[in-house]
């Protein structure tokens, strides 16, 4: 286990032991191969996120952040090692059980907004819902209620090309939230926003972990890390820093 790792164990026994983290990663390791040539994008990560963190990870590109967003959103397997999400060990689930895990558990969020530009906002928000087989007057209910929740109440019947693109990002926001899920995955989602749409999810993100939110930001913007109350330095595929900083007159430290 990593320096890192065992600093961030350490403060996880300080906040309490009772709580069972969000995520947990033993000895994550994913190896590519074609033909002969192998190469490994991560060496052996552990890392522990609990109930309510909000964190981002960060570093350079071709570090393995972007492997590892993939294994913590279920969209890929590692090689060897354990990975639990909310409790249940997803290492070794099939295709089907990671669909239904990425349904239920995660809610994501891109850089690209993937709304479907023919359906309105709460159409949008209620996608998740529809592959999971919710009734469809419950449906429209919970993805207005997550429209609420973000910011856009009165916004429910426009479609995206009438919508800002940080009122796009907030549908997607709220398409994440709809399912009421464990954690909520975002990969550089300020990354196609002008200045004034990027401070408004950054306030959104700021939101979302004041009200218990488990917020993970991918990415490799310093000020979007930043808003993070910790990060995980990603380098050469280990996480090499766990940085935790405290807020000092608003000030963070």
């Amino acid at each position: 286990m990593s320096a890192a790792a065992r600093r961030g164990r350490s403060a996880q026994r300080t906040r309490g032991a009772n709580t069972a983290p969000v995520i947990e990663l033993e000895g994550v390791r994913k190896v590519y191969r074609s033909g002969e040539i192998e190469f490994e994008a991560l060496r052996g990560v552990d890392v522990a996120i609990d109930e309510g963190e909000y964190v981002a990870v960060v570093g350079p590109s071709g570090s393995g952040k972007s492997t590892l967003m993939n294994i913590l959103g279920c969209l890929d397997v590692a090689t060897s090692g354990r990975y639990l999400l909310a409790g249940e060990d997803v290492s070794a689930m099939s295709e089907r059980e990671l669909a239904l895990v990425r349904n239920r558990r995660i809610g994501f969020v891109f850089q690209q907004f993937h709304l479907l530009p023919s359906k309105s906002a709460w159409r949008n928000v209620e996608l998740p819902l529809v592959y999971a087989g919710v009734p469809r007057t419950e449906r429209r209910d919970r993805a207005v209620a997550a429209l609420e929740r973000v910011g856009l109440g009165e916004r429910i019947d426009n479609r995206p090309g009438e919508m800002s693109g940080g009122q796009q990002q907030r549908v997607a926001v709220a398409r994440a939230l709809v399912t009421e899920p464990a954690l909520i995955l975002a990969d550089e989602p300020t990354g196609n926003l002008d200045s004034a749409s990027t401070a408004d999810v950054f306030g959104l993100l700021d939101d979302l972990h004041a009200h218990g939110r488990t917020v993970v930001v991918i990415t490799h913007d310093h000020e979007v890390a930043d808003r993070a109350p910790r990060n995980l330095v990603v380098r050469d595929g280990l996480v090499t820093e766990d940085r935790r900083f405290v807020a000092v007159g608003g000030v963070r430290r």
